[in-house]
């Protein structure tokens, strides 16, 4: 409040209020009788007709005055607060202001009603206002439909998003304890500085609630490493995304799926935590399609791909665990996927077989006759993790077997072999696939015909357990390009 208050008694009221209407007489008795009476009203400055009331519907006085009930009667000596009183009771009044016979023919006493000030959406408004967001403001024309200004900007992600209003993005930083001028990541091809209130508009945007936002900054710093090449990632011509794996309690804490049509659509915080990291590389990043993004078809995982696995019931250890992190620790896994391939065997029943099955369907990653030039993630349902769990297996011996069974002669995935001119090539640089990346030194000086290929690096298949109870299916989730000439996958923690 800019002017200190007047001395004498100030009032504050408002026309929404049946009390504030009811002692409007009072007011003017009051008035008459010569009292130094100053009157601000919250929402009508023609409120109370008569006494020339201070216009307060911008509520800097009732913020100052930290108001909960009007009417408020304060009583003001050297422009400071000595006293004040709240709602209707005749005798409190002439007590008060030390004048007889107020409000004849009024009732007793009468409740007052919640300050304007008080109200949840109008606290949004003035907390906004006061807060020093930095973010540019966009002005919008009366006529201006909001949808449609986000689209003709560019900065929807072809769907719409929620503008993000100044209260709606206070309510996404209180997720979190970090400082809204924090720069969370640089972030490519722009590299423009990622902070937290910008990773908080575009959350909103994304439709995510508060809660999810520390899952978003954490995807967000893992996407902007050097490891996982965000920016790379954005260039190839190829399908891939980034898809986000949330473990540890946080994934049960906000909801996420893990179980039926985890993959797929109908879980908010699933949805628009991978949404909201798409818009932070699309609006902070400048990372658009057409533009830097040049992929020949794309696929619907760089809308978001998101999902929670299911640790409770998955017979391994968490992938969080398997990365370098305690048990229980929530982290979120950054790999850069494709759409999820399925993968059916409805017939075995013991390891081995369903083994085989799994290193059939991630045969056919990037090209069957193309190995060791990318990563691969292996979702395995409920149902097909029993036959493991059944047996015994540890993910680390599924793991192992499926890398055997997919290692292949160098003369059956060799360029040209079976009449498919795709495929491995062996030369005085080693073995490579027909396109130029690199599948290690075995080749050099070494006879083809012995030569045996891995279609997977032992580090590059990751396995995951989530999914439906129902069902003898999982999925084969394909990778970009891995390590120097691509992607790694990343692991951060959840931090609030």
């Amino acid at each position: 409040m800019g002017e200190p208050l007047p001395d004498g008694i100030v009032a504050v009221v408002k026309a929404d209020c049946p009390t504030c209407r009811l002692v409007t007489p009072v007011l003017a008795e009051l008035r008459t009788a010569g009292l130094a009476l100053t009157v601000y009203s919250q929402d009508d400055p023609a409120f109370p007709e008569g006494l020339d009331a201070v216009d307060d519907t911008g509520l800097d006085v009732s913020v100052a005055l930290d108001l909960d009930t009007v009417p408020t009667l304060v009583k003001v000596e050297g422009g400071e607060e000595v006293d004040r009183l709240v709602g209707w009771s005749r005798p409190a009044w002439e007590k008060f202001t030390g004048i007889e016979g107020l409000g004849d023919g009024l009732p007793e006493h009468r409740p007052g009603c919640g300050a304007l000030n008080c109200d949840p959406a109008v606290i949004e408004r003035l907390a906004a206002r006061s807060t020093g967001l930095r973010s540019r403001r966009l002005e919008l024309a009366r006529l201006e439909d909001e949808a449609e200004a986000f689209f003709e900007r560019g900065w929807t992600d072809g769907l719409p998003v929620v503008p993000p209003t100044p209260a709606r993005v206070l309510r996404m930083l209180e997720g979190t304890t970090r400082a809204a001028d924090e720069v969370v990541a640089v972030v490519g091809p722009d590299f423009a500085d990622c902070t937290v209130e910008k990773a908080a508009v575009n959350a909103v945007m994304a439709g995510c609630r508060p809660e999810y936002f520390p899952v978003v900054l954490a995807a967000v710093e893992a996407a902007c490493t050097d490891e996982f090449n965000m920016h790379g990632l954005l260039c190839t011509t190829w399908f891939t995304g980034p898809v986000i794996v949330v473990n540890g309690p946080i994934a049960t804490g906000i909801g996420m799926n893990s179980g039926v049509n985890a993959l797929g659509q109908g879980n908010r915080a699933n949805a628009t935590i991978g949404r909201a990291l798409q818009l932070i590389v699309r609006n902070v990043g400048g990372g658009r399609p057409g533009e830097i993004d040049r992929a020949t078809l794309g696929g619907p995982g760089k809308y978001t791909f998101c999902f929670a696995e299911d640790e409770a019931g998955s017979p391994w250890e968490p992938l969080s665990v398997e990365r370098g992190f305690a048990p229980g620790t929530s982290t979120v896994t950054l790999f850069a996927g494709e759409g999820p391939n399925g993968m059916c065997d409805q017939k075995s029943r013991d390891p081995e077989s369903l083994a085989r099955s799994m290193a059939w369907a991630l045969d056919a990653v990037w090209h069957p006759k193309l190995a060791l030039i990318t990563d691969a993630m292996l979702v395995v349902s409920p149902e097909h993790g029993r036959v493991f769990r059944e047996a015994g297996w540890s993910k680390a011996r599924l793991r192992q077997r499926l890398i055997e069974l997919g290692t292949k002669p160098l003369a059956e995935i060799a360029a040209g072999a079976g009449g498919c001119a795709e495929g491995m090539a062996v030369g005085p640089g080693g073995v490579k696939s027909a396109f130029g990346a690199s599948a290690g030194e075995a080749g050099a000086g070494t006879d083809p015909a012995e030569i045996r290929i891995p279609k997977f690096a032992p580090d590059g298949l990751l396995i995951v357990h989530a999914g439906g109870r129902a069902g003898l299916f999982s999925a084969v989730i394909g990778g970009w390009a891995r390590g120097a000439i691509g992607s790694s996958p990343v692991t951060r923690e959840v931090t609030a």
